[in-house]
């Protein structure tokens, strides 16, 4: 069986899922050149928790979980199936781990997880289990979390962190729109996370906001960066970055696989 790729991707606005841009362009082409799995497991930075929690609804909804934009986004619905199986096994690596870790039957799909998966696979048709981040818990916890889920990888199961490599979204020039110049801000840490995955410095990566350049001001929160450290600690140390553009100045839509 082909070992899965372990990817982060940053899935920006809800917008993504309609308009025609570099990282929308991307994803569109993405699904088709990865190797099929049976079942994707996604951890997404609009589902957080107490504790390393799996979504194992066997038919979850479609969650619009934002406001102001446009009417037809409410409309979307991505129907796909869920993967309860998929679910409890993950819990049971995590829990093997040493991790406290928790099901939610119940748990839809956040735009964090529809809006990339609609445009990689439009047909809704891989099976999906969630995953939770922890806001309030580092880097190297959610590495852990990842190196726990890294042998489903051989099983069939591509593992999936969903969030943004930048979002500081009171910095961003809504004025210019997408096609608004970076900011060096941002540039600056966008070259560094390229870099240092390149170089395989995972203790730098882990240590990003100490030791990477505007980390504070590229993530004043990181919720939305921890889903990369699922994906790296779901990977076998080795990254590739598969895309790379900015909407807005300062939103960065790096992807990586692992």
């Amino acid at each position: 069986m082909t070992t899965m790729p372990a990817l982060f991707v940053s899935h920006g606005s809800p917008m993504l899922s309609v308009s025609d841009e570099p990282a929308g362009r991307f994803f569109d082409t993405l699904g088709p050149t990865l190797p099929r799995p049976d079942a994707i497991l996604i951890a997404s930075a609009h589902f957080e928790t107490e504790v390393p929690t799996l979504g194992a609804a066997p038919q979850p909804e479609t969650i619009h979980d934002f406001h102001g934009f446009p009417e037809q986004l409410y409309r979307i619905r991505y129907p796909v199936a869920g993967a309860p199986g998929l679910a409890r096994l993950a819990a049971e690596r995590i829990a093997a781990a040493g991790l406290p870790v928790a099901i939610d039957d119940r748990r839809g799909i956040d735009h964090g997880t529809w809006v990339p998966l609609r445009r990689m696979y439009p047909d809704a048709d891989i099976p999906v289990a969630t995953l939770s981040i922890q806001p309030h818990r580092d880097p190297a916890h959610h590495y852990a979390v990842g190196q726990a889920l890294r042998g489903l990888r051989d099983e069939g199961v591509m593992v999936v962190g969903s969030g943004s490599l930048t979002h500081n979204l009171r910095a961003l020039d809504w004025h210019g729109g997408p096609d608004a110049p970076v900011s060096p801000w941002a540039q600056a840490f966008i070259d560094w996370v390229a870099a240092a995955v390149a170089e395989g410095r995972t203790e730098d990566l882990l240590n990003y906001r100490r030791l990477a350049p505007e980390a504070v001001k590229n993530h004043p929160a990181d919720e939305h960066f921890l889903p990369f450290f699922v994906a790296l600690g779901a990977g076998d140390g080795s990254g590739t970055r598969l895309h790379a553009s900015v909407t807005m100045g300062a939103l960065a839509m790096d992807a990586y696989a692992f």
